[in-house]
């Protein structure tokens, strides 16, 4: 696979793995935790046992995909099997799949309980249970899903929890799951890339599309994803693009598993320049040529922020997250740059953090009551 070194959250979680132990692991994002997962899981599988033996859960079809192509990798001159589950796709074929051998399972939280509910897959073999993504999870509102799958491993494991972040309901589950888990946190005071710059542009509501556009005809950028808060606001900025930018193209949670796939592997051959997504697309996932993230919509937490620009700058490789700034984002970006210990590199004018949110707004509670002059309906 071309790999030389280990990254340090490899360095330091395989030892644990291979033997067998529990672990909590944070690190930043892009800092090789899917193969510090997949690579001594692989090592502790039993190709002659025909059956699933690990089993590893994450939040979005996306990342269940990019999981099992990298297990994929990994065993490619060993006789084990991965294969993924997640809903929007025939769960036909999938039982199917099923029902021959498998021995790493990768699955989103809804379909993997759809299978555990009608009877069809068997979980008695799993030696390993994976949680990845685990604080996504959480604040996607998988609490319960996940209890329930825990309640399904009645028989001793391994429990592997990774994370990015470490709020206090990870905690919390690892001490009602986990037996004596080795703890392993590594950047706790930088989470995303060290290799990734950080640059803001204070720029009217107005001439955001303009600013935009004017990076994209530049030459600096090898491919980027540019990030929108919803998917309104996706389609809305991509049929505005899409004439103009050949190379254009988008991904949201609404559209079709395959149309998704499709742009993603597009995105991954360099075929798509530009990738209009909204925060599907910043958790986990790996693209190797992405050179910029930019934020069009200003992220709605300074956690946001850290998975979105983490798509760039990933393993070391350098990355620019370029953040756009209005008028109405001045307190955010404040406490956004405070939260994440950010060095910003502000593009043109740094704005006056002292008097923003000192504008007037009238709401209807200042303003001054009239009562209606309509004409009452005649009866």
């Amino acid at each position: 696979m071309g790999y030389r070194e280990l990254t340090p959250i490899q360095e330091l979680t395989f030892p644990h793995i291979l033997a067998g132990k529990d672990l909590l692991a944070t690190a930043e994002t892009g800092s090789g935790k899917t193969s510090a997962c997949g690579i001594p899981l692989v090592q502790r599988i039993d190709p002659n046992l025909k059956a699933i033996q690990a089993l590893i859960l994450v939040p979005t079809r996306e990342l269940a995909l990019q999981y099992t192509e990298e297990i994929g990798r990994i065993a490619q001159h060993l006789q084990v099997v991965p294969f993924a589950v997640y809903g929007g796709f025939d769960m036909g074929v999938q039982k199917a799949k099923l029902q021959d051998v498998v021995h790493i399972l990768v699955a989103t939280p809804g379909r993997l309980i759809d299978f555990l509910y009608s009877g069809k897959i068997s979980l008695s073999d799993v030696q390993t249970f994976v949680l990845d993504e685990a604080d996504e999870m959480l604040k996607e509102g998988f609490l319960e899903d996940i209890e329930f799958v825990f309640s399904c491993l009645i028989h001793q494991h391994q429990t592997l929890l990774f994370s990015a972040t470490m709020p206090a309901d990870i905690n919390r589950l690892a001490d009602k799951y986990l037996n004596g888990p080795i703890r392993v946190r590594l950047n706790e005071q930088q989470i995303a890339p060290q290799s990734l710059k950080h640059r803001f542009q204070f720029v009217a509501q107005d001439a955001r599309l303009s600013t935009l556009q004017d990076k994209m005809d530049g030459d600096t950028i090898t491919q980027a994803i540019i990030f929108c808060n919803s998917r309104l606001n996706a389609e809305r900025l991509y049929l505005k693009l899409k004439d103009r930018h050949p190379k254009v193209d988008m991904v949201h949670g609404g559209m079709e598993q395959q149309k998704r796939s499709s742009v993603i592997r597009r995105l991954r051959n360099r075929q798509v320049r530009f990738m209009i997504a909204t925060d599907l697309a910043g958790r986990g996932l790996d693209f190797t040529h992405v050179s910029h993230v930019i934020n069009y919509d200003f992220p709605r937490s300074p956690i946001t922020y850290t998975h979105r620009t983490g798509r760039a700058g990933r393993m070391g490789r350098e990355g620019t997250a370029v953040t756009l700034v209005t008028h109405r984002d001045l307190g955010p970006v404040k406490r956004l740059i405070t939260a994440n210990g950010l060095s910003p590199d502000w593009i043109g004018r740094e704005p006056d953090y002292a008097h923003q949110g000192t504008r007037k707004r009238s709401s209807r509670r200042n303003r001054p009551r009239h009562r209606s002059h309509r004409v009452p309906k005649k009866a």
